[in-house]
């Protein structure tokens, strides 16, 4: 394996990045700011994204910043990330069931860490925050006076967050950490209607482009319980405010070409997120991370049009979101001749409520496995880097709406160099 490799993975990535589409297909990411996207890292996806308490100086944990402090004072890592995904979509109705099969690929994220100081650890890297990517037609027939209307709906966009966090070790048990992020990203989202009676085409379109800031604090302590066992907890909080995006809508009348503008000032929002986590390690052979998390989108307020016809901020719309997620990974021997007693094997599971209503009811509820391998790379001058694949299925659900199951395949590459080493020549 050599650098010309990690070259060509670099920019694979890039170019899958821009040519892709959305990281998503589903129809929920109408709601709210789109469909939230995992923050973890490739060797965290197979153990199902569980992390706020994993501490380990060869990855890179954006989970919780305060794990940046243990990264290796001799090496550079970079980490970069692709996938893939098959989402197959049913709905049901009195009259039979309707599935749709959709595919794509996206480019997750590529990070970065090292040394700054003695105890101090730097993190810096692009990852997204939320996706929107649909696009449906539904039709109604009204009656014989006003025929059938027609409804398409569509969207695009999302949000991407450029982050440098650092992590510093007060002592040997204790270490905090921060994630200050640039936060942008756009809202396309459009809604036309027409009638075959009338000939009559109407469009609302709703826009809105973000452009402000992220952050995001941590705290680990760890402690060796005994000999062979070392435990890790940790815990994060993301401090929630306006992003400072307008909100507008616009309302065509395509016929005639009469266009009403609507603007929400300062209409978007994230909210205060926290996240509580533990990490068991027993020898070098085995890791248990399990992970609570949640976010409080019920007290924001979202645009939209009311009854009346009205557009602006809106109560009620959004819930607190509640998550809970586990997962391990298992290696036989790190140091063995034969290769499958060195490839790590992970296994994980989650369950997450939605942040979004519809129709004043619900979203749909999420439920998760996933497992996947860790595959040391191995060549004359570095054997520390590691290629990390996992498969996860994800099944979004609730009663009477449209059930999602999505099959995911992630593919990171860890690269990790010494590059402060001082080498000597004999």
């Amino acid at each position: 394996m050599n650098k010309r490799f990690y070259l060509g993975f670099l920019a694979l990535a890039i170019a899958v990045g821009v040519h892709a589409q959305s990281g998503t297909n589903s129809p929920y990411s109408q709601y709210g700011i789109g469909v939230l996207t995992d923050q973890s890292s490739g060797f965290l996806r197979g153990m199902n994204g569980a992390g706020i308490g994993f501490r380990q100086g060869n990855v890179v944990n954006t989970l919780n910043p305060a794990s940046y402090s243990s990264v290796d004072s001799l090496t550079m890592i970079f980490d970069l990330g692709l996938s893939g995904q098959f989402t197959n979509f049913r709905e049901s109705s009195s009259i039979g069931s309707t599935s749709v099969n959709a595919k794509n690929a996206d480019f997750e994220y590529a990070i970065g860490s090292f040394r700054l100081l003695p105890r101090i650890g730097m993190a810096f890297g692009l990852l997204p925050y939320s996706n929107i990517g649909y696009k449906y037609v539904t039709s109604t027939w009204l009656d014989n006076t006003n025929g059938t209307i027609t409804e398409t709906y569509q969207g695009n966009g999302g949000m991407h967050q450029l982050f440098l966090g650092a992590g510093w070790q007060v002592s040997k048990p204790l270490s905090v950490g921060v994630n200050v992020s640039y936060l942008w990203g756009d809202i396309e989202k459009t809604v036309s209607n027409s009638n075959t009676t009338y000939i009559n085409v109407l469009a609302r379109n709703y826009s809105a482009n973000v452009s402000s800031y992220k952050l995001d604090f941590g705290v680990q302590w760890q402690k060796l319980v005994n000999k062979l066992d070392l435990l890790t907890v940790g815990a994060t909080v993301g401090v929630g405010h306006k992003l400072k995006g307008d909100a507008k809508c616009e309302v065509i009348n395509v016929s005639n070409k009469d266009t009403t503008t609507y603007t929400v000032a300062d209409g978007y929002s994230i909210p205060m997120t926290y996240g509580i986590g533990a990490s068991w390690r027993h020898t070098d052979k085995l890791i248990v991370n399990v992970d609570f998390a949640m976010q409080q989108w019920g007290k924001l307020d979202y645009p939209d049009v009311t009854a009346s016809g009205n557009y602006g901020l809106q109560s009620g719309l959004l819930k607190d979101r509640y998550e809970v997620k586990g997962g391990l990974d298992f290696v036989p021997d790190a140091n063995a001749r034969k290769f499958y007693k060195r490839v790590h094997y992970r296994l994980g599971a989650g369950y997450a409520t939605p942040y979004y209503k519809i129709n004043g009811a619900d979203g749909p509820k999420e439920i998760s496995v996933s497992a996947g391998f860790g595959i040391p790379l191995q060549n004359s001058y570095n054997n520390r880097s590691i290629l990390n694949v996992s498969a996860q299925w994800v099944q979004r659900s609730a009663s009477n709406l449209i059930n999602e199951n999505t099959f995911r395949v992630n593919i990171g590459l860890t690269f990790n160099e010494r590059w402060f080493a001082k080498w000597k020549v004999e």
